[in-house]
Formats: C-alpha cells, structure tokens, sequence
C-alpha cells in the first residue's frame, strides 16, 4: 500500500506515513459488511410500536345482529378486524430488535469499510487536531483546509469537548473517539478525517 500525507490543520503536508496492511489493505468482505450494517440499523430501531388487537378495542361486547335470519353475514362483535374502528388482526406489540453479530464478523466488516476508504483516497490524516475556542467556523475551516467539506466523519484519539461542542451544529460532521467508530458511520459519511493518534488507537484495538 502506498504511504498516505499526513496534513496539519492548514492542509499542508508534514509527513508520510504507512498504513496498517492488516486493517487497510485486506480482501473486502462485502457480506459481513452487509450483516454488520444490518445489525447496527436493527439495534437501532426503537420498537416502541403498538397496535390493539380485538381484544383490547374499547366497545363491542355486543352481538350487533342475531345469527341467522337477517340475510346479512353472521357477525359476533362490531370490533372485530374487517369493521371500521376493529381490532388489528396481528398487531404489532413493544418489542426489541437487537442482537449481536460474532465479533470476527464485526473486525472483518470494519476493516473491509476502511480498506475501501483507503482505496478510494477518501482516509484525511491530521497530525493535530485541537482548538483553542468550540467555535463552528474554527472547526469548519479545517476541515475546509483539507478538503473535506463534504460529510465527514472525525475521529479523535481522545475527549476533546472543544471539537464535539464545535461541531456539533455541523449537519454533515459526526465527531467519534477511535474506540468507538462502526461500519456504519464510516459508510455513511464520504470522509474519514482521523488524527495520527487516533490511527494508533484504530491499530491497536482492531489489529
């Protein structure tokens, strides 16, 4: 794998550095990829979803006819599912949708989404990353300098409160220490803006 720039908030150059062939230069796993997305969007859900079904429906306690002798269909209750304000027949009930994916599934899926950032030059290394004020148009400027104004993704090493309250009005920036970054963020946004000590954090927890 060819070495990558390291760039300093101005978006000039400062180094070269080589990345991690066991993270970013591996055979891209499209599927496991795919079962980790999945699992991510289903922990996600709320399930808070609920429908009444004919037992709970306020009302029809009734026989709205006799059973035979009107020439209509026999009906029991006038909340039963095919009448206008009747029970659901399956409804949907509170519930959760997470599960969990083995975790080989999980460092494979992650690395083939930073193997695919990284041959697509879509991986921004900063040497630094620090802001003297959690000013927005601070923040928007370096990502400018890097040319990574479009949605981004900036993984720092550790807390810094200046960058996440900078960014935080930024529709298109998420802003994630290195031990927390997924597949699915990292699909999401176009650039991977990471510094050199979140890099270091990214190799030894997934190496």
């Amino acid at each position: 794998m060819p070495n990558i720039s390291v760039l300093n908030m101005d978006g000039k150059s400062v180094e070269e550095i080589e990345l991690n062939k066991e993270i970013f230069d591996i055979e891209i796993n499209e599927h496991a990829v795919y079962l980790v997305v999945k699992n991510i969007l289903a922990n996600k859900r709320q399930g808070t979803h609920s429908a009444k079904t004919r037992a709970e429906v306020r009302g029809g306690g009734r026989k709205p006819w006799r059973q035979k002798g009107t020439g209509r269909a026999r009906q029991g209750s006038i909340r039963s599912p095919q009448w206008r304000g009747g029970g659901v027949v399956f409804a949907k009930k509170p519930r959760d949708y997470s599960y969990t994916t083995p975790k080989k599934v999980r460092r494979l899926a992650l690395k083939s989404v930073l193997t695919s950032k990284a041959q697509e030059n879509e991986i921004i290394v900063l040497d630094d990353f620090k802001l003297e004020e959690a000013k927005t148009k601070n923040f928007k400027k370096v990502l400018d300098n890097v040319n990574a104004n479009r949605k981004a993704l900036v993984v720092i090493a550790d807390n810094d409160e200046n960058i996440k309250r900078a960014s935080r009005n930024m529709e298109n920036v998420k802003t994630t220490m290195a031990q927390n970054i997924n597949v699915y963020d990292i699909l999401k946004y176009n650039s991977f803006v990471v510094t050199k000590d979140a890099l270091k954090v990214i190799e030894e927890v997934f190496n």
